[in-house]
């Protein structure tokens, strides 16, 4: 059987510094009447939405904001979230942060259409009709999510984080703005600098990688590599910042087409399990997947390598890949992040099997270059303790 390669992106893409104040263009000529602003604590009460609220109040745009959600966004927010929808009268939702606004935001949307509890849509398609219109804002460069089918809810109960891949979520339109990321703060920068240059990874050596997304993985890899740590070492480098912004969209673009593996199925359960930030948990698994996966993705990762501007003459493809997955390395301790799991706050290593079970149920499984067993997941957690 012949492959066939489906592809789903938003409708509508902003990019760039100031880009936006274009937004209510596109939201006038839609008619909404009400938005749901989907956001948290931090971004209301430091003022960054400010600037949106402003844009809003000039074109006679109602909203009402919902800024509870937490890092990881969880199944009691997005019922409480949708409540708020329904009680006031919302047509529409934007956005407002990095991936867990969007997250909580996409699930609220999700039921207000299809009804139900979110834990239903866990999977691949569940729902059956396209959730209300979601507009997303971003303001971190690293999760994707402002454009992608992927949303992630935690579970409070089983201590799980639920992957729900389905295309009715996409926003229908993403906004990324330069300027709304200089004052991301280092580690917040570092820790989701690091989740795109995952997607990117984990894209590009997927199963269900194809032309389309190995060029788009590839010129995130260079630019990530290029400006991930001056945009740490320099919040208000605008340039740095920009190209991280593309970074992250190209990855988004790739991950969201070849989905993913298991540097995120194993951080899912970490992030579900803890509470811990999403990228952090990527950022330690990445090089001991890529050690794992190395047999299958060898020739990949040389390619990366040379994204990376690793000088390849002379060396084979195993040298080529091995100098990438130290390079990595070196990014991550070069960003302050931890290397061991046991640095993480609440990690337990008795945890370590019921964390590789539940691993294995993931989505993101099933596009990872090697395939495991329950014994080499646990291998993969055990070699960086």
């Amino acid at each position: 059987m012949k492959k066939v390669n489906e592809y789903f992106m938003t409708p509508i893409s902003i990019l760039g510094t100031e880009c936006l104040e274009r937004i209510t263009g596109y939201i006038k000529p839609m008619l909404f009447r009400k938005a749901l602003i989907v956001s948290d604590k931090i971004l209301v009460d430091s003022g960054l939405i400010d600037k949106l609220l402003s844009l809003l109040d000039s074109e006679g745009i109602f909203y009402i904001i919902y800024k509870d959600v937490s890092p990881n966004p969880t199944v009691s927010q997005v019922n409480y979230g949708l409540k708020l929808l329904r009680d006031n009268g919302c047509d529409f939702l934007i956005s407002f942060g990095g991936g867990s606004p969007h997250d909580c935001a996409k699930a609220i949307a999700l039921l207000a259409a299809n009804g139900g509890e979110i834990g239903q849509y866990e999977g691949l398609n569940k729902s059956k009709k396209p959730a209300m219109p979601l507009i997303a804002i971003n303001t971190t460069a690293g999760t994707g999510s402002e454009l992608t089918r992927f949303c992630v809810i935690t579970d409070e109960e089983r201590h799980v984080k639920m992957t729900i891949n389905d295309w009715h979520v996409t926003p229908i339109i993403a906004v990324s703005d330069a300027e709304l990321m200089l004052g991301m703060p280092p580690g917040l920068t570092a820790a989701t600098g690091m989740d795109a240059l995952t997607h990117a990874v984990e894209a590009y050596v997927s199963t269900n990688a194809s032309p389309v997304t190995d060029c788009k993985a590839i010129k995130a890899v260079e630019l990530i590599v290029g400006n991930l740590q001056s945009a740490y070492n320099n919040g208000t480098d605008l340039k740095s910042r920009e190209a991280m912004v593309y970074a992250e969209y190209l990855a988004g673009i790739a991950f969201n087409n070849a989905s993913l593996g298991y540097v995120h199925a194993l951080a899912h359960q970490l992030g579900g399990l803890y509470n811990l930030p999403h990228g952090l948990c990527n950022a330690i698994l990445l090089p001991a997947v890529m050690e794992f996966n190395l047999p299958a993705a060898t020739t990949k990762y040389a390619d990366l390598a040379r994204a990376a501007g690793h000088d390849p003459s002379g060396c084979s493809a195993e040298a080529n890949a091995r100098a990438f997955i130290a390079q990595v390395q070196q990014l991550n301790k070069a960003l302050g992040l931890p290397a061991r799991l046991r640095e993480l706050r609440g990690f337990n290593e008795t945890d370590i099997p019921r964390l590789a079970e539940s691993a294995l149920k993931d989505v993101c499984c099933l596009t990872n270059p090697r395939q495991g067993t329950q014994q080499d997941v646990e291998a993969i957690y055990r070699s960086i303790l």
